[in-house]
């Protein structure tokens, strides 16, 4: 037998979540059964969507449950093995619970290839966000040279993907951040045509279509509300809008009225088309394969906000809601 810290869902978040939503426990981990793995968690993923599953509503994945461990995406190494597929020391990527050690089934497990990039970029532009860009992007925008693609949430695990495989593609790229050193980075290290900070405009809708002279063909939308208000607004004729995110209305604890969209995409015969990154999961190993082609041939980068503290959890996790991430936010266990 072997004791744990584990982190739970302490109630249910109304608005913004606060430290009080969790709890650190102990617990004694069970022996392994047949087709069972021990693991030693070396890194936790913390992102957007975990907000909507702190409530009870019904969505595409099911709500955490009160008194119940969080579970997100995650890096550990096995210590004890009862599979037939992984052995002592493999380093394997899964759905773990919030917790330092955990017992859990093999089969959902990959093992992962450190030769091809970096532990975390498993958890980041070879994982989730970086195949949420390629999907989103390709298959839903599909963009042609010389397209004006906006991304909002520009600076995080996603916008930053998105944006340097449009620049691939050879589109113009316009970002939206809400810092300073945010804009410096997505133009000097990624190379992004144009960056807003709309933050400090307090015209979005002009200081959008100033950065889109041409308009806007696709839109890879992260955030919502009011900044994607503004960027619909100034879409052309056959935009594409790639719904992945709404972080600016996850924590309202009432439904938000904004603009009527619907005479916009109508007159615009624009399409919007909302996806997650399983409706994809066929096609996975081609994303995959293609994201570490273009890593190794340097034409992808990446940047990471890693805490160290299996304890910083909760607060990695509240600090996505402020921006306080640039790409990936990742503990460090």
């Amino acid at each position: 037998m072997m004791n744990a810290q584990q982190i739970v869902l302490a109630s249910r978040p109304k608005g913004l979540p606060t430290n009080d939503n969790f709890r650190t426990e102990s617990i004694t981990l069970p022996g392994l059964q047949n087709g069972e793995v021990l693991i030693k968690t070396k890194y936790f993923s913390v992102d957007p969507y975990m907000r909507g599953r702190m409530n009870y509503a019904k969505s595409y994945t099911p709500p955490y449950n009160v008194n119940a461990p969080i579970y997100g995406g995650g890096i550990g190494e096995i210590i004890e093995s009862n599979s037939d597929n992984f052995k002592k020391g493999d380093v394997v990527r899964g759905n773990f619970p919030w917790a330092t050690e955990v017992v859990i089934d093999a089969k959902p497990l990959m093992k992962i290839d450190t030769n091809i990039a970096p532990e975390t970029y498993f958890l980041g532009i070879l994982g989730m966000p970086g195949l949420t860009a390629y999907f989103g992007l390709l298959y839903i925008g599909k963009p042609n040279p010389m397209d004006t693609v906006v991304i909002s949430g520009a600076a995080g695990a996603v916008g930053i993907v998105v944006g340097q495989i449009a620049k691939l593609k050879a589109c113009r790229v316009v970002g939206i951040a809400g810092s300073e050193q945010k804009i410096k980075m997505l133009k000097n290290d990624f190379h992004f045509d144009e960056v807003i900070n709309y933050k400090t405009n307090s015209d979005l809708n002009k200081a959008i279509k100033d950065a889109c002279p041409k308009g806007v063909d696709i839109y890879f939308d992260n955030v919502g509300g009011t900044i994607s208000d503004a960027v619909i607004a100034n879409i052309n004729f056959h935009a594409r809008i790639v719904l992945c995110g709404q972080i600016a209305l996850y924590n309202s604890a009432e439904t938000p009225m904004g603009p009527r969209l619907q005479p916009i995409l109508l007159t615009r015969s624009a399409l919007m088309q909302g996806f997650i990154v399983g409706d994809f999961q066929n096609f996975f190993s081609e994303g995959i394969e293609q994201l570490a082609q273009w890593i190794k041939e340097n034409k992808l980068w990446y940047k990471e906000t890693i805490i160290e503290g299996f304890d910083k959890l909760p607060d990695a996790f509240l600090g996505l809601f402020s921006g306080k991430n640039i790409g990936k936010m990742i503990v460090k266990v």
